[in-house]
């Protein structure tokens, strides 16, 4: 499929305690083992990764991220279909670079285009 889901996150005002429920709640494997203690949720097939850890704010935050080719041109065309942009390409250090936006009805989606 193209423009695939490859990546969730489910952030808060306490990442360890949300690592620590998800964990036992689903049995996910998380490591935070990097210098961000970013909760990476270990994939299980058929199923995808994904992060847990606290927000930057502190605020819920619940997203997905689509596989894109070409970060830029998804943005706009998000945009021109009626989503707002909230991140423009960035690349993250030692990972992919990313992107988002929100849909007319303002669910925050994520863009990633891996290395």
């Amino acid at each position: 499929m193209e423009h695939a889901v490859v990546h969730f996150e489910i952030l808060g005002s306490d990442g360890p305690a949300l690592q620590k429920y998800y964990g036992e709640l689903f049995g996910w494997q998380i490591d935070r083992n990097n210098p961000a203690n970013y909760g990476i949720v270990t994939p299980v097939a058929p199923g995808i990764g994904g992060g847990v850890s606290p927000s930057q704010d502190g605020n819920p935050f619940l997203t997905f991220y689509v596989d894109t080719d070409d970060l830029q041109a998804s943005l706009d065309k998000a945009v021109s279909l009626g989503g707002t942009k909230v991140m423009d390409p960035t690349d993250i250090p030692g990972g992919p670079s990313i992107a988002m936006f929100t849909d007319p009805q303002g669910n925050t989606v994520g863009l990633v285009k891996e290395i």
